[in-house]
């Protein structure tokens, strides 16, 4: 690197991109030459099996600010932005696909919002050039996120956004966490607001993204709801559940005791069973799966979760 403090990074994960790297390289050239912003450009090949990583290795020889990580195999999104956010020495950050469907003009403008005084600023595809089948399963995801984390934001999928560092590294992706990174910041105490982008069609290869990441990203819905509202309350979550069901299997053992009392056999009525299995499943709701999330989260904050082969800076 020539300069040793940069005040923009621009990270972009990179999966089979061959034919876009070239064209997207000649788009940020353009744009961040008329920024008063020092730049890097930091290339993340998540194991692409296409000439990808040929093609960066290429600009990054003919361009000194552009930086390229490779990975061993796919690592995923998060992963891949996880690594740029540990190499990025920016005061601010930008995160971009690389499908040439974010149009790179959009930068000054997160840029310009984020120094209202913002934390993170995320895109908003309010006009997006993609198939239904890829829109549909995107609004659905987008409502059930901004009802359930309560953060308002349209468009949690949108990879086009732009942070303060303080937001990066403050920030631990692993699976599909990268969908979440609003409500993730927004949960930490950081100022989060959104911009209206360019979208536009994708003009080469194909979208790594569906329908079928619907559930996925549904179940991960899951793991950000325990670390936003419950990761420092988890009894309020574990204990209200477990201790309804451990009550209605007490009060149907307390009926069935009562029965028995009164000289009535019970030890071959299913619901003595019922009675138990709640009493049981209750009190392992609150134990088990208590120590479970703790340990899963503990665990993550202390791996990298991707294993990088080459970095050229």
């Amino acid at each position: 690197m020539q300069e040793k403090n940069r005040e923009l990074s621009i990270v972009i994960p990179v999966y089979n991109e061959e034919k876009n790297l070239t064209p997207l390289h000649a788009q940020l050239k353009s744009i961040t030459e008329t920024l008063t912003e020092r730049c890097e450009v930091i290339f993340v090949d998540d194991g692409s099996n296409d000439d990808s990583f040929s093609i960066l290795e290429k600009l990054h020889r003919q361009d000194s600010h552009v930086k390229v990580i490779q990975f061993r195999k796919n690592f995923g999104k998060a992963a891949a932005l996880s690594a740029g956010f540990a190499q990025a020495r920016g005061k601010i950050i930008i995160t971009m696909d690389a499908d040439l469907q974010d149009d790179p003009r959009e930068i000054p403008n997160f840029i310009h919002k984020l120094e209202e005084s913002y934390d993170l600023v995320c895109g908003w595809r309010s006009k997006r050039q993609d198939p239904f089948s890829k829109i549909l399963p995107s609004r659905v995801f987008n409502y059930l996120t901004s009802t359930l984390t309560g953060v308002k934001v349209h468009d949690f999928n949108c990879g086009f956004k732009c942070y303060r560092k303080e937001v990066v590294k403050n920030l631990s992706l692993y699976g599909e966490l990268h969908r979440y990174v609003p409500a993730l910041a927004h949960w930490q105490g950081f100022k989060i607001t959104e911009i209206k982008v360019k979208h536009h069609p994708r003009a080469h290869g194909k979208s790594k993204y569906g329908a079928s990441r619907l559930f996925s990203g549904l179940t991960d819905l899951l793991t950000v709801m325990f670390m936003t509202k419950y990761m420092k309350k988890p009894l309020h979550l574990f204990g209200g559940v477990g201790f309804l069901l451990f009550l209605a299997g007490f009060m149907i053992n307390v009926y069935l005791a009562i029965l028995w009392f009164l000289g009535q056999g019970i030890g071959n009525r299913p619901l003595l069973l019922l009675g138990v299995l709640l009493m049981l499943v209750g009190f392992q709701i609150v134990s088990t799966g208590l120590i479970g999330e703790m340990i899963v989260s503990v665990r993550h904050k202390g791996e990298v979760g991707y294993i990088i082969k080459k970095i050229l800076e």
